[in-house]
């Protein structure tokens, strides 16, 4: 049995925000759960070309939009699934941060960030 308090978990700072990685590869479950936080005003280019990742928010709000330009409002309550790998841009409010509960597979190392600044969309 694993048994993880906020305070206890590594923060990471991945580019616009921070992601405490509750589960990582060396658990050995195959998944990693972390409590990521969006900084408010920020617009993050990502994509997950190894892992698929779902969000499920639990503060704040933003927005996903997909390279087609579709926009999805993430408010309290909501999942979404990067079920294909989908590039996308992550948006947080300008007047509030985003809390996201995300699960990854396969699992992160846990020291994984991103370029927020590279060209394409930012990977790992």
């Amino acid at each position: 049995m694993i048994i993880r308090k906020h305070d206890d978990v590594r923060s990471v700072d991945w580019g616009n925000g921070t992601s405490r990685r509750f589960l990582t590869a060396s658990d050995g479950l195959g998944y990693t759960v972390t409590d990521t936080v969006v900084r408010a005003g920020t617009k993050s280019r990502l994509e997950y070309r190894r892992h698929l990742e779902a969000c499920y928010c639990i503060g704040g709000s933003g927005e996903v939009v997909d390279t087609a330009g579709d926009s999805h409002p993430i408010t309290p309550g909501t999942l979404y699934a990067l079920d294909k790998h989908d590039a996308h841009w992550l948006i947080a409010s300008p007047h509030e941060d985003l809390r996201l509960v995300c699960v990854f597979t396969p699992a992160l190392r846990g020291d994984e960030v991103h370029n927020i600044d590279a060209p394409d969309f930012s990977q790992y």
